[in-house]
This record gives C-alpha cells, sequence and structure tokens, in this order.
C-alpha cells in the first residue's frame, strides 16, 4: 500500500522567510504602497499570491491585487538575478527526508511557490527528482483549498487514509482535512503551534526528527 507525506515549502522545508519579506517591501514600493512589514508578510506565506495581496492590502480591488502580485514576481526575480535569494533547509529536514523514505513513505510537495520557483528552491539541495508529487500554485487553486492534494494523491496512487500532509501554516492544515487527510504541523515555520492546533492539527512536530513517528500515527 502506498504511503504519501506531501510537504509544503516555504517555511517547512526550507526557511525564506527573509527573501519574501524583502521582495515584497520592494513591491509594495515600487507601487506607491507602504511595506506591510514582516509579521503581516509572515501570516500570508503559503497562500497564492493574489490571495495573499488581498490579505496584506484588503482596500484595494482585483486589478490592484493582480498588479500586486505581477510586481511581487518581478521583484523576487530581480533579487534571485542579483544572487540575494537563499532558502536554506532548516536543520533536519534533510535527514528526516531520508528517514520517511527508509520507512517506505513517497514524499511530495504542495505549495504556493510557483512552478519555477519550487524546482529552482529543490535543486539548490540537491531533492531535483526526491519528490514524486509537486503541486503549486501554477496549476491550482490556492490553499486551502484541497485540490493541491487530490492531485497529489491520484498522481501517486495514494488513498486519504494512508496520505499526510506537512506544514507549518494553518492553511496547509484546513486543506489537509478539506482533502480527508491527516494533518501534521511543525513548530519551526511562520505560524505557531497553538494557531495549528486550532485548526486541527492532528499532532505538531518540535522538530523533523519527529515525523517520522508522528507520519506513523504515533504519539510522542
Amino acid at each position: 500500500m502506498i504511503r504519501l507525506a506531501v510537504f509544503d515549502c516555504d517555511g517547512t522545508l526550507v526557511d525564506s522567510e527573509a527573501n519574501i519579506g524583502t521582495a515584497m517591501a520592494a513591491c509594495f514600493a515600487e507601487a506607491g504602497l507602504p511595506d506591510p512589514g514582516r509579521a503581516a508578510t509572515r501570516r500570508i506565506v503559503g497562500l497564492s499570491l493574489f490571495e495573499a495581496m488581498q490579505r496584506l492590502h484588503p482596500a484595494g480591488d482585483d486589478a490592484l491585487h493582480a498588479d500586486l502580485a505581477q510586481r511581487y514576481k518581478g521583484c523576487f526575480q530581480r533579487l534571485r538575478a542579483e544572487g540575494k535569494v537563499e532558502e536554506p533547509l532548516f536543520e533536519g529536514i534533510a535527514e528526516a527526508l531520508d528517514a520517511l523514505e527508509a520507512e517506505g513513505w513517497r514524499l511530495g510537495v504542495a505549495t504556493g511557490k510557483s512552478d519555477r520557483g519550487l524546482d529552482l528552491a529543490l535543486a539548490g539541495h540537491g531533492f531535483g527528482s526526491r519528490f514524486v508529487t509537486r503541486q503549486t500554485a501554477d496549476r491550482h487553486p490556492s490553499k486551502p483549498d484541497p485540490s493541491m492534494l487530490h492531485a497529489a494523491m491520484a498522481e501517486t496512487g495514494a488513498e486519504p487514509a494512508r496520505t499526510v500532509m506537512i506544514g507549518d501554516t494553518s492553511y496547509d492544515i484546513l486543506m489537509a482535512h478539506r482533502a480527508g487527510v491527516r494533518a501534521i504541523g511543525v513548530a519551526w515555520g511562520y505560524h505557531r503551534a497553538d494557531e495549528l492546533f486550532a485548526a486541527g492539527a492532528d499532532a505538531v512536530a518540535r522538530h523533523p526528527s519527529e515525523l517520522v513517528r508522528l507520519c506513523a500515527g504515533e504519539t510522542l
């Protein structure tokens, strides 16, 4: 029987908070708007760009939100071209992925990143072919819509009862429940552990070394 562990990317696999905050500040400045600030920006990591802009600038209309989303992409791409994008793995993630694969789990990703952004992030850590299913904002509605998880399970043949979503935000947890899969939060990302439990997390890992046991349904 196939067991599938689907990971969020930003805030779960890699720490991209600094990049996102810098690009967001530049994007808003380019549009003549005040910087939403790092605290507010942390809250929208994981959402697709249009939905993120709706939350960061609720006074705007759809046209402005779409414009901000495009500006953000351009700002982030310039940062990458200048060699200023760093997306380090969280400590212990590589070992956790090794351990899950050793236990027979297939690995997937469901992220608000674009296909290009995800490919670059994974390739930078030698993970180009490690994840057997990759679902991004390019092909799906924003989290917490369950579309990404439905596609991941369809591609791999995994059943909901043997699938787990691992993420750092309440959007990941809500998406998991809407798809009928278990939800494991992680405490090293951008939403607090109590928020993850409030959203319905079945468990919250304090360190990546706990993921194998939690994915297997064991308590810590």
